[in-house]
């Protein structure tokens, strides 16, 4: 275990002497068709996501991208109430801070992007409810970057935290379906060129 810890501390060391570090900040924002899993009569909702990013690349075949959005999220629910059935749209608005590390194939536009996000909740219109103030998701994707800085990507976002953290009995109902954030995104970014 040293020799491989010693090994890839090198290859660190290597790497960044090589490397001509280039550090752009940038806009992004799209659209967001979220949903949340094992809810019944639920359907997706579309809406936006909107923030900021720093590209900080480190050669033509790798990059780190810290990210802060807002992003609009939810799912569409469907109940039955006085014999007919509604529809509403519930919303889970979050501040998100994210990175993902960007893959560029052969040093080209198309990449392949991966990494974590914490999301805050900073509001949302449930009312029988409490989800949770927080989530955390792991984020992948793929997209193309023209050589002018305009990006274009495809994101799925999984969350990984119970958002209303059933896990009991209420009303003799046994709640114990997990309950995540599901966020497919199509989105375009710009990164400013810098000296």
């Amino acid at each position: 275990m040293k020799k491989f810890v010693v090994l890839a501390f090198v290859l660190l060391i290597g790497i960044q002497a090589e490397a001509q570090v280039k550090v752009s900040p940038g806009l992004r924002g799209g659209l967001n068709i979220s949903t949340l899993t094992n809810i019944d009569d639920n359907s997706s909702k579309t809406d936006f996501y909107l923030g900021g990013l720093v590209n900080i690349k480190f050669n033509k075949f790798f990059s780190v991208q810290p990210e802060i959005n807002y992003s609009r999220q939810g799912d569409e629910g469907r109940y039955f109430e006085n014999g007919r059935y509604y529809t509403e749209k519930y919303e889970l608005n979050y501040v998100t801070l994210g990175a993902v590390a960007k893959f560029n194939f052969g040093g080209g536009g198309f990449h392949l992007l991966a990494g974590p996000s914490l999301d805050l909740k900073v509001s949302d219109n449930y009312v029988n409810t409490n989800p949770e103030d927080f989530d955390l998701s792991f984020v992948g994707g793929l997209g193309y970057t023209l050589p002018n800085g305009l990006t274009f990507e495809a994101r799925l976002k999984q969350g990984l935290i119970d958002i209303y953290g059933y896990d009991g009995i209420d009303d003799g109902y046994y709640y114990d379906q997990v309950i995540l954030n599901q966020v497919f995104q199509l989105g375009i970014s710009y990164t400013f060129k810098t000296k």
